[in-house]
């Protein structure tokens, strides 16, 4: 059902439309557990009555048109009609500021807005030029704009195969800034087609070739590169995806069971909080022990990844961020078929990920087909993919500093590479800091360690300019409220003693740290604390702790409750 490699992404998509017209691509929830289901030929036809729109409103080729929503199934056919339309997609994350928006849109020089659905609409829309047009999708909140069911119904679908050049510009992805403006990665038709082609091959090599209808839940952020290449623009060139959408945080269970998914992708803070969920109903060590009993260990599992909703999964992936080694070993100890990647939005998430053979804890596999990789005499991780992006968009100055002088592009990440090519992160280039001891301190694999631990969400290690590093701590969201309980926190507090003295025995001497900091709050996209895509903001966390720093050295406590 693939089309060959050589094919662009659109080429693929008139492929499914008229060899798959009647099978069902996209389910969308449209709440009290309601769904409706697109066939491949209704995706198309809505998409083409409004690339025929787009195109009626005399836009010049190669013209930006922005979505502003979160994943939907008219995400999907904004985006088909962006393209078939000849135009640019920029699309924004559904959780950005005003502020952000509105740069976005300036910045790209976006011609118009499809408005999707959305939580904070009312917050967001300050940010968007009154000028500018606006188009509401069917889930987006009660507006003026002109609706997509109005327009579809009254225009002529686009007839024909609209081509676009391969180097024609088909999106551009900003990034979601963990520090500072977002930056545009320009993305042509070529480029994206060859990171998606390379992405269904080696996905089908891991897990086999064995079904014809492969199942995948849409829940991550499409403005960000994961979901767009290996949800979005995998299932456009692949013509086995059926493609299911979550209707919101509090229906995800329900939504999941619904989907099954068969290949489920998903971000570390999730598989952790996936994790927890189950510990919270039983206790580590009770499963672990029930996992050795060989009797007993296949029927537990079941029941867990049914409850998870993953008892049908064939390929587990884990991409944006690292993920701890022992967490991978716990899932796989399960019967999940789990693998992590590494990739970036300028390469278009076309880097390395595990497979079959290759597939090591604590390292992130081998380079996809076509993908270059070396290490500079830094020890920062260089790349070359088919998937590359063209530049930065307005930003030439960008571009200089981001490539080498042979086109491998600065990742900002340390690693290593084993023998048989497995790359292994060790930490970010511009994260490292240095004590008072003069010697640089890597975060990511210290933090690695500590949120292995079932009690802890999320940590971050800092303490630059101090004689030692110091970790902040996220407690897991079921012991949160048990804080006030003394027996609890006695407990917690003897456990987290125990993780320090095991983290540190762990740790080079200059890399172990003075104490572990419980923070008070819980840190969410929301508070500014964490990305759209659940990275940490570093910057931001500790400039709301900065007061409170000496206070914490100078307590010379191991374990400070902030």
């Amino acid at each position: 059902m693939t089309a060959k490699a050589s094919s662009l992404v659109l080429e693929c998509i008139y492929q499914h439309e008229r060899n798959h017209a009647q099978k069902v691509f996209l389910t969308q929830p449209t709440g009290q557990g309601q769904v409706v289901d697109y066939t491949w030929a209704q995706t198309m036809d809505q998409s083409r009555r409004m690339a025929a729109h787009l195109r009626s409103l005399g836009l010049p080729h190669g013209a930006k048109v922005a979505i502003l929503s979160k994943n939907c199934a008219h995400f999907f056919m904004s985006e088909l009609a962006i393209w078939m339309a000849g135009f640019t997609t920029v699309a924004i994350f559904p959780t950005e500021s005003a502020d952000t928006v509105k740069f976005v849109l300036e910045h790209s020089e976006s011609s118009l807005l499809f408005v999707g659905k959305l939580d904070e609409w009312h917050k967001q829309e300050p940010g968007v030029p009154t000028h500018l047009p606006k188009i509401a999708l069917p889930l987006a909140p009660p507006t003026s704009h002109d609706k997509w069911d109005d327009i579809v119904a009254r225009t002529e679908p686009l007839s024909g195969e609209p081509w676009r050049e391969p180097t024609d510009l088909a999106m551009i992805i900003y990034t979601s800034g963990s520090t500072g403006q977002p930056k545009g990665a320009m993305h042509s038709f070529e480029r994206i087609s060859a990171a998606a082609h390379g992405i269904v091959n080696r996905t089908y090599e891991t897990m086999g070739e064995g079904r014809d209808d492969h199942r995948i839940l849409s829940y991550l952020p499409l403005a960000h590169v994961f979901e767009r290449a290996f949800v979005e623009t995998m299932s456009f060139i692949d013509g086995r995806m059926h493609v299911f959408f979550a209707e919101s945080l509090d229906t995800f269970l329900q939504d999941l069971q619904r989907a099954r998914p068969t290949i489920f992708i998903s971000v570390p803070r999730l598989w952790l909080k996936f994790q927890l969920g189950v510990f919270a109903k039983m206790p580590a060590r009770k499963l672990n022990l029930l996992l050795r009993i060989p009797i007993l260990k296949g029927l537990v599992s079941r029941k867990i990844l049914l409850g998870l909703g993953l008892d049908k999964v064939e390929l587990a992936g884990s991409g944006s961020a690292p993920l701890p080694a022992e967490l991978i070993r716990w899932y796989r100890r399960l019967g999940l078929n789990m693998i992590e990647g590494y990739a970036m939005t300028e390469d278009y998430a076309y880097s390395h990920t595990q497979n079959a053979q290759y597939n090591e804890p604590g390292y992130v596999g081998q380079p996809y087909p076509g993908v270059q990789v070396r290490i500079s005499d830094e020890g920062e991780i260089l790349i070359k993919s088919p998937g590359q992006m063209i530049g930065y968009y307005k930003r030439p100055d960008l571009d200089a500093e981001s490539f080498t002088s042979d086109g491998f592009f600065k990742t900002g990440d340390l690693g290593s590479r084993r023998p048989d090519g497995q790359l292994k992160i060790t930490g970010r280039l511009k994260e490292q800091f240095k004590t008072s001891k003069g010697k640089y301190v890597a975060p990511a694999p210290i933090e690695n360690r500590i949120n292995a631990n079932p009690m802890i969400e999320l940590s971050m290690v800092s303490g630059s300019g101090f004689e030692r590093a110091y970790a902040l701590l996220v407690l897991a969201e079921d012991l949160r409220p048990k804080l006030h309980l003394e027996d609890v926190r006695a407990e917690i507090q003897a456990e987290l003693l125990q993780l320090l003295e095991d983290v540190n025995a762990q740790s080079a001497d200059y890399e172990q740290l003075k104490m572990l900091v419980v923070s008070p709050q819980a840190w969410s996209i929301e508070n500014g604390c964490l990305t759209p895509t659940m990275k940490i903001k570093r910057s931001r966390i500790e400039f709301g702790v900065q007061h409170q720093i000496d206070a914490w050295y100078n307590s010379d406590q191991a374990i400070v409750w902030a």
